[in-house]
């Protein structure tokens, strides 16, 4: 009896990698199934429980739902399957490094453009900054979707980026921690597009003030 060869792409991930990868990256020398390899081991890696591919996912049925507003759905759908490919917990570089990554695995793309779009989506989830561009403003929308889950599904999130932290105790976890929400909460609406205003907005808020005032009831502040 012969042994049945694994097809090369063997789940629904990999083909929708494999499919964007030929269709974008033409002329670069890395294959999709090499680069895909590289992601799902970077995004296995041990000390991770919310940055997983499990996250990429999500953002990906986010994305599914708002293609159309993209200028160029191509590069941000790239953005989404990088842009926590390297992730270090609490490293103020990950972005930066997951786009270098990106230019890495795209060395030899005759689309400059596109390579140069995508590692500037990356640099959009970084949160730190106003957003203007279509494209920046809907990969920073679908990053943070998860704000507009039900409670209960945003408690677990929250709980799993908290278990990447384990050798930080919470006096020092949860002040900085609250900055972030802090300014989240400061923006004049969470969302910037009018699509994820609608869906999530509401919800959005109220998970986030409940979630800053459990945080200050136990005592914590961000300074």
């Amino acid at each position: 009896m012969l042994r049945q060869e694994r097809a090369p792409f063997a789940d629904s991930r990999e083909l929708r990698f494999a499919a964007l990868w030929d269709r974008a990256m033409g002329g670069a020398p890395a294959t999709a199934g090499s680069v895909y390899g590289r992601l799902a081991k970077l995004y296995g890696e041990s000390h991770r429980r919310y940055h997983t591919f499990d996250h990429i996912w999500h953002c990906l049925e986010e994305f599914d739902g708002a293609t159309l507003l993209a200028e160029d759905p191509d590069s941000v759908e790239l953005g989404l399957w990088f842009h926590d490919a390297i992730y270090r917990p609490g490293a103020p570089d990950n972005e930066r490094r997951s786009a270098n990554l990106f230019r890495q695995c795209a060395a030899g793309c005759e689309d400059l453009a596109l390579q140069r779009q995508v590692g500037e989506l990356i640099m959009a989830t970084t949160h730190r900054k106003p957003l203007e561009r279509r494209d920046e403003q809907l990969i920073a929308d679908i990053d943070l979707s998860g704000f507009g889950l039900a409670w209960e599904a945003f408690e677990r999130d929250g709980q799993r980026v908290r278990a990447e932290f384990p050798e930080v105790d919470d006096s020092r976890y949860y002040p900085g921690f609250l900055r972030f929400l802090r300014g989240l909460q400061e923006r004049s609406t969470f969302f910037y597009t009018d699509y994820f205003r609608r869906r999530y907005e509401r919800t959005a808020r109220a998970n986030l003030r409940r979630l800053v005032e459990s945080l200050s009831a136990r005592g914590y502040s961000p300074v």
